[in-house]
């Protein structure tokens, strides 16, 4: 498949702010659109975005309390209640009593929740509107992304 490269002008057309503006718009239309796909392919497998979510947040190889798993995604712990309620009706996930903590119950991954939350980790981290990119393209963007994620701040590598 011929990739097409997109180049820039010589000169920006437009200010900052409606370069910026402009750039926006896209970076919220790409992302409605990656939702969207990712929702679809998530309720193929049976699952609602929210439950994923959860599933994908989950260590398989660190059981979990359920506050951290609430502090993780950013909700009130009775939301995250109904969400592993869910994900144990479909044998995703365990309660099981802490052994360090006996009056906590952490979350553990099922072998079959290990299975689905590989198939959650594909639905999310593909895209199809990053097919049409060569692989030096797509390594640019993720560059720039992970720019404007980091708000200037990087983190400090392992190796530092």
């Amino acid at each position: 498949m011929a990739h097409r490269t997109i180049r820039r002008a010589g000169s920006p057309k437009g200010n900052r702010s409606e370069l910026a503006g402009d750039a926006i718009r896209r970076i919220m239309q790409i992302a409605s659109t990656i939702r969207q796909d990712q929702d679809t392919d998530i309720t193929q497998l049976g699952l609602t975005p929210a439950v994923a979510r959860a599933l994908y947040e989950l260590d398989p190889d660190r059981p979990l309390p359920a506050r951290e798993l609430a502090e993780q995604l950013r909700c009130d712990r009775s939301n995250v209640t109904a969400l592993v309620d869910r994900l144990e009706q479909a044998g995703l996930v365990e309660r099981r009593i802490d052994p360090a903590d006996r009056r906590q119950k952490t979350l553990v991954v099922t072998t079959a929740g290990r299975r689905v939350r590989v198939r959650v980790q594909q639905a999310m981290s593909k895209s199809r509107l990053l097919a049409g990119l060569s692989d030096e393209e797509l390594s640019d963007l993720r560059a720039l992304v992970t720019k404007m994620s980091d708000r200037g701040c990087p983190e400090v590598s392992a190796a530092e």
